[in-house]
């Protein structure tokens, strides 16, 4: 059956009069969430005390949830854990694609990638010694540098400044032939559009689940190792819950099974328990069908800015086939435009220099929204509403 995405919609606690275009940076909460983790707090924690690991599960969410995670970016049973920050999952995959793959120095990124993942592979060459390099191109030309020097490729799917997507298949396939390991950072896919991770061999992939996956700010991360690497990557950091036996209190580390062994610190409880009712709104949805609405939702509202706000110039690419759930333009006041529509209920955000950000995920924007949000921007954009002192003033978060 089709989506009905006016009964999606309903599952999210949206504030009235706004038009929410930002959950690739936090998706709003759903509406279950609020009760799941009043329960946590309040059944399992409050009553059960440390009781709480063994008989509310919490000790086991960490794979659950993986999962249920795992049926949404194509990839195996068992292959998915949950756990920590997604900087720490990318160093973590990283490490253990580094020594899999010992004759090769470099790791290739691109220009677009997220810079947490280039800080990650910069800390992490500076550790290994000054063999290692990082060695960034522009994203349009990552398959071309694919060559016998690298040793792994670090890309994000989905460019998190143009929303420009990278063609997993092709680029994972160019990989392999050339001896290189991928790792694939799907904080701005998992959620969003459809992804096969076991489909085109990925070796390695994390991610967020606090943007289109909506488990709330701070909520954990996950990675996912494939199969046949499960036994031989060693996670770099190897923390009490990733030991074989944690509770045997050994002195020295001994991997546990498979992508158990990539678990590291204790599990946030809490923000699971809001992960694992957030996750209840993906039962049955087609996320095929999730990122056509999106699109057709994309290309309404740059048709209508183009018409109406021309001085606005597109930095997301055309092609479908090259887009994922955003759409960014340039204006050298990105800024301020972008805190006149937040003044004016239409929420996107702002990533320097120039670049306004603009997420559409169908689960609970429609038509509607995307034409008010259209006519609010054309407002502003006609009658100069942005040039004032309070919206140039720069927030700690933009």
């Amino acid at each position: 059956m089709p989506i009905d995405f006016a009964a999606t919609k309903a599952q999210f606690h949206l504030p009235e009069g706004v038009i929410y275009l930002d959950g690739n940076s936090l998706g709003p909460m759903v509406r279950g969430v609020a009760a799941r983790v009043e329960k946590a707090v309040t059944a399992e924690w409050g009553e059960l005390l440390i009781r709480g690991w063994n008989r509310a599960g919490w000790m086991a969410q960490p794979r659950v949830l993986g999962d249920r995670i795992g049926r949404l970016i194509g990839a195996e049973p068992g292959s998915v854990v949950l756990g920590d920050t997604l900087s720490i999952k990318v160093y973590q995959a990283l490490a253990s694609a580094l020594e899999m793959n010992p004759k090769r120095r470099v790791i290739l990124s691109d220009t677009g990638n997220f810079p947490s993942d280039l800080y990650m592979a910069e800390g992490l060459c500076r550790t290994l010694g000054g063999q290692y390099r990082l060695k960034t191109v522009a994203p349009e030309e990552a398959m071309a540098a694919i060559d016998e020097t690298v040793a792994v490729v670090m890309l994000t799917e989905v460019d998190y400044r143009t929303g420009r997507r990278h063609n997993m298949a092709d680029i994972t396939r160019r990989a392999h032939e050339m001896g290189a390991i991928t790792v694939w950072d799907l904080a701005h896919s998992a959620g969003a559009l459809p992804v096969n991770l076991s489909g085109v061999k990925a070796d390695f992939g994390v991610g967020c689940t606090y943007k289109y996956l909506n488990s709330g700010p701070g909520g954990p991360a996950f990675i996912y190792v494939a199969p046949r690497h499960a036994e031989a990557a060693r996670p770099a950091l190897s923390g009490w819950l990733g030991h074989e036996a944690p509770f045997a209190f050994d002195l020295s580390y001994r991997p546990g099974q498979g992508v158990e062994r990539m678990r590291v610190g204790t599990p946030p409880v809490l923000q699971m328990a809001a992960l694992e009712a957030a996750l209840d709104v993906w039962d049955g949805v087609d996320l095929g069908e999730v990122h056509a609405q999106s699109l057709r939702l994309q290309d309404q509202f740059i048709k209508g800015v183009e018409a109406r706000a021309p001085m606005l110039q597109l930095a997301t690419p055309r092609s479908h086939l090259m887009r994922g759930s955003q759409v960014s333009f340039r204006h050298p006041e990105g800024y301020a435009i972008m805190q006149a529509l937040i003044a004016e209920g239409v929420i996107g955000d702002f990533r320097a220099p120039d670049i306004l950000r603009f997420g559409f995920t169908p689960l609970y924007i429609d038509e509607d929204d995307v034409a008010r949000a259209v006519s609010i921007l054309a407002r502003i954009m006609d009658y100069g509403t942005w040039d004032r002192p309070e919206f140039k003033q720069r927030a700690a978060v933009t």
